[in-house]
Order: structure tokens, then sequence, then C-alpha cells
């Protein structure tokens, strides 16, 4: 079981990791010094508003804002709490 990544939190990119497009890949990337991650679509689409100004709060309405109609609220805090487990992100 995952813990929650609180709602008022600002998620951020943890140290030594690097968000981007890498063309090889045809997708969205996490790189650091150990390798890099794939990202899916959606993955991509969180963790590109994770930048320490936004809350989870802030994260999930934006994306409510890109994506009418969708229900992305579980999942992404979901996705948020496996991204601070796996240590993508850090949040304050």
């Amino acid at each position: 079981m995952t813990a929650d990544v609180p709602p008022h939190a600002r998620p951020a990119l943890s140290p030594g990791y690097r968000f981007q497009w890498e063309a090889a890949q045809d997708a969205y990337v996490l790189l650091y010094p150990e390798g890099m991650v794939t990202l899916n679509e959606s993955a991509a689409e969180v963790l590109r508003r994770c930048d320490g100004e936004r809350t989870v709060q802030g994260v999930i309405d934006d994306l409510q804002a890109a994506f009418p109609g969708a229900e992305l609220d579980e999942d992404v805090k979901e996705f948020l709490a496996q991204a601070r487990e796996r240590g993508w992100i850090r949040v304050e």
C-alpha cells in the first residue's frame, strides 16, 4: 500500500532526475545517473506539472482543465504516491 501524498503538498522532481522528451524513445523520459525511465503519456502529463509550485490539488485541477470530463483525482494521487515511493519526486 502506498502512502498518500497530501493535497497541499507541492511535488517536484527529486534531485538527480531530469524530465525530457527523448526522440529515440518517442516518449518523455526521466533521466537519472543510473539510467532512464520511459514514461507513458499519462505519467508524463502528471510529472510535467510537478514543478514544486503547484500543489497536488493544483496538478489535478490543471489536468482536469486539460482533459475535461475525465475522472483523474484518485489516479493522479495514486501515481504521485508511487512516484514518491520510487524516489522520482519529493513533496514539500
